[in-house]
């Protein structure tokens, strides 16, 4: 009897997601202005380098292309496979972290310890915990989801990696990153259900030690000084804001013009890296920076979105590590966007998937790129769960349309013996295709 019911039951296996087009969409537009600002502001800079007008431009190019391929790859990685490496991602994080400050591994740059090198290839291991980070604190979330909101313990345990890996951090010294690193891992806990008043007691404990670390080195003192009026030290600690205040100012409503700013000519310091927001805001104007800060809203509110779905479809390890991600995203560009507004004091973030860069730019890629398969996923439940109830699972985007996909109808609710077939683990792993895009 089984085996009549078996290619009827094969139908649940065989119904596959789709990738979220909004969410795409947005990716593929930030990407885009990134490779169009990058070449606009890199330009002056390489050519006093005498390197060539595109050097950023190809190296930019390059790392997205590399990005991309590892995206590819780890949209076809299930994510339960993700989830049963995440403690051993975490260690190989915390490795990472202690091989940047072993001399002759560990190269310092601008006066920071932040890179490893191997051969001519250097990457920042922060970039790589970040991703890292997310996938384990999702997958312990996912583990005590219960025990996270009754006891103290639980709580603590989570607290403990992140503040061993923030202090890793302050030895390199990156303030910036071991900052962001803290906001995404509490977020994450808060939306995770953890109590209150177990996080801020942690949280009140780390202000004096935050507040030590951020007062012990003088360029930081500094930093903070000229960050209250840059006007009264234009020409020294406050140079870099002041120069990005006027490139924003210059921007008014539509810009001067793609290709058309002044204040990337050897006046505003990084202008391809942490300050290229005030580029933009420069060339395309009000009207630009709008629409950008509307690609990121986009999204992480599909990002947040995905997440909820998965919360509801009891898949806790995806949404979990949406949010992360999401957050990651999100938080990073609010902070870089307000240090180039003169909101907040000079962090050295850059701006995600915009900014040129080597290992950001690949790891935002392959972090996006989970998020891409935690919506095929969710998409994929959606709609085996409607093909068990005999339903038809309708997406957005063809209800706009008002053509249904065939592959999403379902014609009749399934058989005990087809739930039974289902439930025995025995079914195909179902692969998303490019052809599946929406």
């Amino acid at each position: 009897m089984f085996g009549m019911e078996l290619p009827q039951a094969m139908r649940l296996n065989q119904i596959e997601g789709r990738f979220d087009s909004i969410m795409l969409a947005a990716i593929i537009a930030l990407a885009s202005v990134g490779i169009v600002m990058v070449a606009s502001s890199s330009i002056a800079i390489a050519e006093g380098l005498k390197t060539g007008p595109y050097t950023y431009l190809v190296k930019h190019a390059v790392f997205l292309a590399v990005g991309l391929v590892a995206g590819l790859v780890l949209t076809r990685i299930e994510l339960r496979v993700l989830e049963s490496w995440s403690k051993l991602a975490l260690i190989v994080g915390g490795l990472l972290l202690v091989a940047v400050l072993v001399p002759g591994v560990g190269r310092r740059i601008n006066g920071a310890q932040r890179w490893i090198y191997l051969g001519p290839i250097g990457f920042q291991a922060v970039e790589m915990v970040k991703l890292i980070l997310i996938v384990w604190l999702a997958s312990y979330m996912a583990r005590y989801r219960d025990a996270l909101q009754n006891t103290f313990w639980a709580v603590f345990k989570p607290l403990a990696v992140v503040a061993l890996m923030f202090g890793l951090l302050l030895l390199q010294p990156d303030f910036g990153s071991a900052v962001l690193l803290g906001a995404v891992a509490m977020g994450m806990l808060w939306l995770g259900g953890a109590n209150l008043v177990w996080l801020g007691l942690p949280m009140l404990a780390a202000v004096p030690l935050v507040a030590y670390v951020a007062l012990s080195e003088s360029y930081r003192v500094r930093r903070l000084i000229s960050f209250t009026d840059p006007w009264e030290h234009a020409f020294d600690s406050g140079f870099q804001l002041t120069q990005a205040l006027i490139a924003i100012g210059r921007g008014e409503a539509t810009g001067v013009g793609l290709g058309g700013s002044v204040q990337k000519l050897y006046y505003l310091p990084e202008a391809h890296t942490d300050f290229i927001f005030s580029v933009i805001a420069e060339e395309t104007g009000f009207v630009g920076v709008v629409a950008l800060i509307a690609c990121f809203a986009v999204l992480t509110w599909r990002a947040f979105a995905i997440g909820w779905e998965a919360l509801q479809l009891r898949r806790d390890f995806a949404a979990h590590v949406a949010f992360g991600i999401g957050l990651m995203v999100s938080l990073q560009a609010v902070v870089s966007i307000g240090v180039n507004m003169g909101l907040l004091p000079t962090k050295g973030l850059t701006l995600p998937m915009i900014s040129a860069g080597g290992s950001s730019v690949v790891m935002t890629c392959m972090g996006l790129a989970v998020l891409m398969r935690i919506s095929y996923e969710v998409d994929r439940a959606k709609r085996q769960s409607a093909r068990l109830r005999g339903e038809e699972f309708v997406t957005p985007e063809e209800l706009l349309t008002g053509a249904p996909n065939e592959s999403a109808q379902a014609p009749a609710a399934l058989s005990v013996s087809e739930r039974i077939e289902r439930s025995s683990g025995e079914r195909a792993r179902i692969e998303p295709k490019l052809g599946t895009l929406p």
